[in-house]
């Protein structure tokens, strides 16, 4: 059974203005047989014809460097989820898009994939603005006197080997990402980067390793 979606609310649509290939979140502002619609991202508004299918409510967990939170959104019953699925979660905090890592359809019973309606819970991961760890090694190459941080970038960044990277006041060149293992295979072939010219999204990206380039010298404290 489908229905006409409420005034006011969110749905996901491709924008013709702003995001033709990819779903964007829309706000419903008046209801119809062809609602009128706006683009959150763009404010591009328009007629869509929207039928909602039957939706049920299914409990997400939200993870972000290293804290959780637990929300739950309505979603179409007959829908299959599937572990490395990215979608957009509303939760009181903020609009995120966050990539399932996980499906739980039982108590401790875990599956890649399950129809909606049989979900119990979804684990995820927000990706839309990420924290990635780095590690950066001096020039002189002692690994003992490496270091760490941390930085924060947006989820579709791009990081590239042999390219040099800023994070505060240091500098330091590319020479090794590590990916994910939730990152889609399709879009990489190997767990790990070190030829000139690889690129890793930083969404995807489990640890980072750079070479020192900052004029001043090194320090490891």
């Amino acid at each position: 059974m489908s229905t006409i979606p409420d005034a006011g609310e969110r749905v996901p649509l491709v924008c013709p203005s702003c995001s033709p290939d990819e779903q964007t979140v829309h706000e419903v502002i008046k209801p119809d047989g062809h609602s009128t619609v706006r683009c959150t991202a763009c404010g591009h508004v328009r007629k869509e014809k929207i039928a909602k299918p039957r939706e049920v409510p299914v409990d997400v967990v939200v993870s972000q460097d290293g804290e959780s939170l637990s929300t739950t959104v309505d979603a179409p019953a007959e829908d299959t989820v599937e572990v490395g699925d990215e979608l957009i979660v509303d939760t009181p905090e903020a609009l995120m898009q966050v990539r399932v890592t996980a499906i739980e359809v039982g108590p401790e019973q875990r599956v890649d994939e399950a129809i909606v309606e049989d979900v119990q819970t979804v684990w995820t991961r927000v990706v839309d603005n990420v924290t990635v760890n780095v590690t950066i090694h001096p020039k002189d190459g002692r690994e003992d006197a490496s270091r760490s941080l941390k930085m924060q970038v947006p989820g579709d960044y791009e990081f590239v080997v042999g390219e040099v990277e800023s994070a505060g006041d240091e500098e330091f060149e590319v020479d090794g990402i590590h990916v994910r293992t939730d990152a889609d295979a399709e879009n990489y072939r190997f767990d790990k980067f070190d030829h000139e010219g690889d690129m890793v999204f930083a969404k995807d990206v489990k640890r980072l390793y750079g070479r020192d380039t900052t004029t001043a010298a090194w320090s490891a404290w």
